[in-house]
């Protein structure tokens, strides 16, 4: 089964397009680096929970909107010499300035149980 890294991302909301650039942008990299695909998503309907949503999970901020990604590789091995690869390619450079807090960035990787 595959296997997926996802990302829960505040992005300044009028750098919507400054952030989709580096996105197309760091494709081709994780593409070369095995990833299978990639998905980014702007957020459209996130509403703030009570006790937990996107948004608190975040830290969003007023001026932000969540971005809710994800990329595939093929496996975890592939994924874990993948993403080691991609972070010392020289190309994977972070724009300036950035659309986001890496601080606030939420991640993690999924072994895929279900794949309909």
């Amino acid at each position: 089964m595959t296997y997926v890294d996802g990302f829960l991302i505040p992005v300044k909301t009028d750098m919507k397009d400054a952030y989709a650039a580096m996105a197309n942008d760091a494709w081709p990299i994780f593409k070369e680096h095995g990833a299978l695909f990639m998905v980014e998503n702007w957020g459209d309907d996130v509403p703030e929970g009570k006790v937990t949503s996107f948004p608190i999970a975040v830290k969003l901020e007023p001026d932000e909107t969540v971005v809710f990604s994800w990329i595939v590789w093929p496996s975890r091995k592939a994924r874990d010499e993948g993403m080691k690869n991609v972070m010392e390619d020289a190309r994977m450079k972070a724009p300036d300035p950035m659309p986001f807090e890496m601080k606030r960035m939420i991640f993690g990787g999924f072994e895929t149980i279900v794949n309909v």
